[in-house]
């Protein structure tokens, strides 16, 4: 089994671990093995998870369609009703 030294930690912050690892009944270097598991098994998760953009994509997927990209704008275009109502002038 290797052995860890930490240097150069800040007063402070041992003092934080040191509370939390009595919060937790560990010892100081039982409670550091631990918070390095744990990110580390996260850290293994993350990158196994997609990024938004690529879950995103795979929702939204793609379509085939014999039209142009004009012909699409024109038929939204055409199937809106405000825009004849507008046509008219307002009342």
């Amino acid at each position: 089994m290797s052995n860890l030294q930490i240097k150069g930690i800040d007063e402070g912050l041992y003092q934080q671990l040191k509370q939390w690892a009595a919060d937790e009944n560990r010892s100081v270097s039982q409670q550091v093995l631990y918070l390095i598991r744990n990110h580390l098994a996260r850290k293994h998760q993350t990158h196994e998870l997609k990024t938004s953009a690529q879950a995103l994509l795979s929702l939204a997927g793609s379509w085939e369609d014999p039209r142009t990209a004009d012909q699409i704008v024109q038929d939204l275009k055409n199937a809106r009703r405000s825009s004849r109502k507008l046509a008219k002038g307002l009342p």
